[in-house]
């Protein structure tokens, strides 16, 4: 399941939640939340796929530009070969093949450059995309705490009123 699909289940659920008229606190349900939580630890193992496989593609290009660069420098040599048959071409021959080599290597460094741009455009935005995805789970987690403590006062404060007057002899 998509992280940011996940992310934006969590958002409406908090935004959805009851406020409280005081403090700007929201009510937020546990049981839909905590699944939410789950899914999202289950979810973010694929994105590491997904940026594992960037990478097996950024290397299988590599492995293509190099199988490339090795035709095209294998043409300059049969070429070069072909042209030394001929002793009077044979110096043109080697700068030629000198020229076709450079272009070759020049083109695969382009191709790679392209390629390691390309993998570190995706692995910075799917950066962006988890550190995204890791603020909106703790700010979850600290507003489903904040909720949790403000309860576990609230109940302390009724037991505690509760005791009171039942020492002063009445009920509560």
């Amino acid at each position: 399941m998509d992280i940011l699909y996940l992310i934006d289940r969590l958002e409406e659920i908090i935004k959805t939640s009851k406020q409280w008229p005081i403090g700007g606190h929201r009510l937020v349900d546990e049981s839909k939340i905590w699944p939410l939580l789950d899914q999202m630890r289950i979810s973010i193992p694929d994105e590491v796929r997904r940026a594992e496989r960037v990478v097996r593609e950024k290397e299988r290009m590599l492995a293509q530009t190099n199988e490339e660069a090795e035709r095209i420098v294998a043409l300059a040599r049969a070429e070069a070969a072909k042209l030394v048959s001929e002793h009077a071409i044979s110096q043109a021959a080697e700068s030629r093949a000198a020229m076709i080599r450079e272009r070759a290597e020049r083109e695969a460094d382009m191709i790679r450059a392209g390629a390691d741009d390309y993998a570190f455009e995706v692995l910075c935005r799917l950066e962006q995309e988890m550190k995204r995805a890791l603020t909106v789970i703790e700010n979850g987690i600290r507003t489903v705490q904040a909720e949790r403590e403000r309860r576990q006062a609230a109940s302390s404060a009724v037991a505690e009123a509760g005791d009171g007057a039942a020492k002063a002899g009445r009920t509560p």
